[in-house]
């Protein structure tokens, strides 16, 4: 059987990475398969679930008016706060009600090809471990606190869950154009770090927000941070942070207008304008900039995360 061409992939086959794409060697466990699933969720202690918990605690000390109403409305809709890690056949079973969506267990950080795949096929790949209580503050590689109280409960929006799906799709042509970093770039600040306004408020929506309590007043408080309306050609020119706060947060004004900004541009177009770096620093404002606030980047300056500096 002939494959569909390249602008139309068939998004059920795991993509194949070309030799020329540069993308981070990850070195698969033996007990998964090219799809990189666990064979099933693993079975979490008592004291794994206790550390769930306490993170859900401390989150909702500190979410409750600074996250999107349809994240806390996420959570109630999919109980996450019914006690212990939740188990994903339910929430699966609860999110495919709603939008389709299931979660599925990865044991670690995937490759970008499989990753896309999943979202293309509406599944969310889960880390199938929790951080520990020496790592209950920061944890570099995503667990599954992060990753399902983060991210899945977004998903039971049906506009952000389209938004997810139609991401998963994009990898196939960033893939082609060897735009991986790009591709990413527009991730991090939208679904992970992405802010949404909610009338005269700023709110935060991206799950490496949510999933942390100094970065959830941090960026929509912090006198530090760049605020800037979403422009999708910018973002995916711009560096971005991965071990301490955000320098500068981007802004939408609804999950609708990031589907349309997304799914209606032409990527083609813009990957053929890309060079294989980028263009602006984490911190830079530009002047086509829509700012919402400029940052003073004081908490940067004093050293960031490494000199202890106050997150202001």
């Amino acid at each position: 059987m002939s494959r569909p061409p390249a602008s139309h992939p068939d998004y059920t086959r795991l993509p194949e990475p070309g030799p020329g794409m540069f993308a981070a060697p990850l070195q698969r466990p033996a007990q998964v398969g090219e799809d990189w699933l666990e064979p099933a969720q693993r079975a979490y202690s008592s004291e794994d679930d206790s550390i769930w918990n306490d993170l859900f605690a401390r989150q909702m000390q500190v979410l409750p008016g600074r996250a999107a109403t349809l994240f806390m409305d996420g959570l109630d809709r999919l109980d996450l706060g019914r006690g212990g890690v939740p188990d994903f056949g339910r929430l699966s079973e609860d999110l495919g009600k709603l939008t389709g969506w299931s979660v599925v267990p990865v044991p670690m950080l995937i490759p970008d090809h499989v990753f896309f795949w999943h979202l293309a096929n509406r599944r969310f790949p889960a880390g199938n471990f929790i951080r520990t209580r020496e790592t209950f503050d920061y944890i570099q590689e995503p667990d599954v606190f992060h990753d399902v109280f983060g991210h899945v409960p977004l998903l039971a929006d049906p506009v952000y869950a389209d938004y997810m799906q139609e991401y998963g799709r994009a990898g196939w042509k960033a893939m082609r154009y060897n735009r991986l970093k790009a591709l990413g770039a527009l991730y991090w600040y939208t679904v992970e770090f992405g802010l949404i306004l909610e009338g005269a408020d700023v709110r935060a929506y991206g799950a490496g927000i949510l999933s942390g309590p100094t970065e959830a007043v941090f960026s929509v408080e912090g006198k530090s941070p760049n605020r800037i309306m979403l422009n999708v050609d910018r973002v995916m020119r711009t560096d971005y942070v991965i071990s301490d706060l955000q320098p500068t947060y981007f802004v939408i004004e609804s999950f609708k207008e990031l589907f349309h900004d997304t799914v209606d541009r032409d990527f083609d177009r813009l990957y053929r304008s890309l060079g294989p770096g980028f263009t602006y620093a984490n911190t830079a404002v530009i002047d086509v900039d829509d700012v919402l606030q400029r940052g003073t980047q004081e908490y940067l300056l004093r050293g960031g995360r490494g000199s202890d500096a106050q997150p202001v």
